[in-house]
């Protein structure tokens, strides 16, 4: 018998996401597809019976608009929503607005699972030349963030986002689970592969393999000790979160066009 049960989960799906692009601090709506994710998955959760107390999100507009829509559609608008910019996607640098596929093809799709999947790689930090450089660092929600703007970083790999979390996961979602709270962590792909490392004690090595869809929820069934009773639950048809795992994996390969 679980003694905390959490569900998280990757925002729904994002104009950049649509485009392939790498689109990390880069302020983005949710696409149509990606509003009827998360429409989707608050329908979902409502007929599984799920009542939240609670629901973190980062600061970014997709992450925060997926929350919305899915208390929204489960009729709990009236949830308190705290944002905090340690569940912000993975910053990727350099990388950042580039087409995924383009990538493969130039620097080769191991260089880009690699860039994308690994826990220790970090991308070529983003220069100051960069076209969005001043749109994320003079970006008004970071002035209200817990670290200065100078101290904010400029690329992370894997290891530096879940480094960044855990003390907002150990201070201030931790304890509000453990109050008997039923939390709902509407976050980013990276950011929750790596709260799913820390929680899971998924291997450096493992966790490369572990790929997140949009919009589909995730449950976990924690012990008194914050330990999983099991590996994570896709909820939904199973058949089709897996076809969808697969186009998230299949977004860093080269198009069959172009090989």
């Amino acid at each position: 018998m679980a003694k905390y049960r959490l569900v998280l989960l990757r925002h729904g799906e994002g104009a950049w996401n649509k485009e392939n692009r790498f689109c990390s601090w880069v302020d983005q709506k949710l696409s149509s597809d990606g509003i009827k994710e998360a429409q989707n998955c608050g329908k979902h959760l409502k007929a599984l019976g799920f009542e939240f107390d609670l629901v973190f999100t980062s600061v970014l507009s997709r992450s925060i608009q997926t929350a919305w829509l899915i208390l929204e559609e489960m009729g709990q608008e009236w949830v308190p929503i705290q944002s905090s910019w340690r569940l912000n996607e993975r910053h990727y640098g350099a990388l950042i607005g580039l087409n995924r596929a383009e990538m493969a093809l130039n620097h080769g799709e191991e260089q880009v699972k690699i860039w994308r999947r690994s826990y220790d790689v970090t991308p070529p930090p983003i220069p100051e030349s960069h076209p969005y450089y001043e749109e994320i660092y003079n970006d008004r929600r970071y002035k209200c963030s817990d670290v200065s703007q100078d101290n904010l970083p400029k690329a992370e790999s894997l290891k530096d986002v879940l480094d960044r979390l855990l003390p907002y996961w150990n201070e201030k979602i931790v304890p509000e689970l453990k109050s008997g709270k039923m939390i709902l962590i509407s976050a980013h792909g990276n950011s929750s592969r790596a709260l799913l490392k820390h929680v899971e004690g998924i291997s450096d090595e493992d966790i490369i393999n572990v790929t997140l869809p949009t919009g589909v929820p995730i449950l976990l069934e924690l012990d008194e000790n914050l330990h999983p009773l099991g590996p994570h639950q896709f909820l939904g048809d199973q058949e089709a979160i897996q076809a969808a795992i697969k186009k998230v994996e299949d977004q860093g390969k080269v198009k069959s066009a172009e090989k």
